[in-house]
């Protein structure tokens, strides 16, 4: 299942592949988006998502997620590089991988919220929203800080 591969790294979508505590300490230490997320529930975000593995050898270095339909529609989230493992182009090499994969080719629409990538996303056509007054969110407040105090 490898997807696309640049000199010595490689995009997988095998699950099988992927360090489920590399992604779960990521998530939930580094990420503004994700802080303190239960381990059970990354297990299951992946499950139902499609997954993007970026791999030096064996060593899963970046990841990122999309749920899609692969028809129409796909939300890319969860796009993180190891920090030892930043300035190589990594994070561009998985949004070519993931915007070329042959599954998700004719979407309709992409998106994505980041507070602080615009700079990169940008550079593959992503835009801001044309009509925000049209986009609705329903959005829990410290959903995981709730759940881990049960």
């Amino acid at each position: 299942m490898t997807v696309y591969q640049e000199g010595e790294f490689l995009i997988s979508t095998d699950k099988d592949r992927l360090d489920i505590d590399v992604i779960h300490n990521w998530l939930s230490k580094e990420s503004y988006w994700a802080k303190d997320i239960p381990r059970d529930i990354v297990e299951r975000a992946i499950a139902g998502s499609m997954c993007f593995g970026i791999y030096h050898g064996d060593a899963l270095v970046g990841f990122g997620r999309l749920t899609t339909d692969k028809a129409t529609f796909a939300y890319l989230m969860d796009v993180f590089v190891l920090k030892e493992w930043r300035g190589r182009g990594l994070s561009k090499m998985l949004m070519k991988a993931m915007l070329e994969h042959p599954e998700l080719q004719g979407l309709r629409r992409w998106l994505l919220v980041t507070s602080d990538a615009h700079g990169l996303y940008s550079q593959f056509g992503f835009t801001p929203m044309p009509d925000p007054g049209k986009i609705m969110t329903l959005a829990m407040t410290d959903p995981y800080a709730k759940k881990s105090a049960e």
